[in-house]
């Protein structure tokens, strides 16, 4: 799609079959076209948020993810003059969206840094993780996005969708195959629209439907049980139980608490440790080493609890999300303290 000298990476808009979900208010768009900012904004503002969770779970990256919904709206804006009003405004910016990630992904190689030795003391991991640039995404900004946002046939509901494990899984699929299963599986196109956006033929798109719900199913763990209600009595007693463990320094408290197959994880670091043995050993050899001794200060990220975890002594430790399986953690996941503002809280 050429939009006024700006190429968003697929065809034009008249390529785009009629949608079903929701008409254009000519109104706005005319107005939008004479260069009036507020009406350009009242045509795409209630759709920025989605956007936005839409790039994130492309990229992987809440900063990338806003540099690329502000280069969709700039396209947008270029390209007022060309939008047919055919397919609905939602449409098209998620035409636009995902195109400029898929720019973004050719042109960006995402390989893990050079790893260089754990840290003394540290044990061995039990493997090195290939998704380095993951991002925690705050609740904050998904906490007016309704799961209605998705259309009837999509497969998972919008918070499930932001988990840190399917995100993570996503990352390991192809540019494409991401973003086939992303427009059907998590927004619910129809896979005629999806084969429009992606400027493929609906086989193609099948296809690689068939091959990405094969990976992600292979990929994705499932708890085997579901985790407690966000801010239910169940989530805050664990919550409770592990905050208190952790506070304490008792690294056997915070260890009887997760699942036999924990996992422990720390973007963009590519160390991954696996198991309550070697979270035990890493916990004792890294975080809690001398006896340090920390505080938490609760957030939210991915629609799962996270802490900014402090010193004593006032230093940051980062941001840590846990994600659980019924009464137990099965994965903590530990982000650099540069991201801490971002959840309100200070670096």
């Amino acid at each position: 799609m050429v939009v006024s000298g700006m190429d968003t990476g697929g065809p034009p808009d008249r390529a785009v079959p009629r949608c079903e979900d929701g008409g254009v208010d000519r109104d706005l768009l005319e107005r939008a076209r004479t260069g009036d900012a507020d009406a350009f904004e009242a045509l795409v503002g209630p759709y920025r948020g989605e956007v936005r969770v839409h790039c994130y779970r492309l990229l992987g990256s809440l900063a990338d993810a806003e540099d690329a919904v502000q280069e969709t709206l700039t396209a947008a804006w270029r390209g007022l003059a060309g939008f047919e009003g055919r397919a609905s405004v939602r449409t098209w910016l998620y035409r636009i969206a995902t195109n400029r990630c898929l720019n973004l992904r050719r042109t960006e190689a995402r390989r893990p840094p050079t790893a260089p030795p754990a840290g003394a003391g540290a044990p061995e991991p039990t493997r090195h993780g290939e998704v380095t640039w993951l991002e925690p995404y705050p609740d904050t900004l998904i906490a007016g996005l309704p799961d209605a946002a998705a259309g009837p046939e999509a497969r998972y509901e919008t918070r499930e969708a932001v988990s840190l494990a399917f995100v993570t899984a996503l990352q390991l699929l192809p540019p494409r195959q991401r973003a086939a299963l992303i427009l059907r599986d998590v927004l619910g196109f129809p896979v005629r629209q999806v084969a429009g956006m992606l400027d493929a033929t609906e086989q193609s798109v099948a296809a690689a439907l068939k091959r990405a719900r094969a990976t992600l199913a292979r990929e994705r763990p499932t708890p085997d049980r579901p985790p407690p209600a966000a801010g239910s009595p169940a989530e805050r007693a664990l919550l409770d139980r592990l905050v208190r463990a952790f506070e304490d320094g008792d690294v056997p408290a915070v260890v009887a608490l997760m699942t036999d197959d924990v996992w422990i994880r720390m973007p963009p670091m590519p160390y991954e440790y696996q198991g309550r043995d070697r979270a035990a050993r890493f916990l004792a050899a890294v975080p809690f080493r001398d006896g340090r001794r920390y505080r938490l200060v609760p957030a939210r990220a991915n629609g799962q609890p996270a802490y900014g975890v402090y010193g004593r002594d006032g230093g940051a430790a980062g941001l840590f999300v846990f994600t659980l399986d019924g009464d137990r953690v099965s994965a903590l996941t530990r982000f650099e303290p540069a991201l801490l503002p971002r959840f309100g809280l200070t670096p």
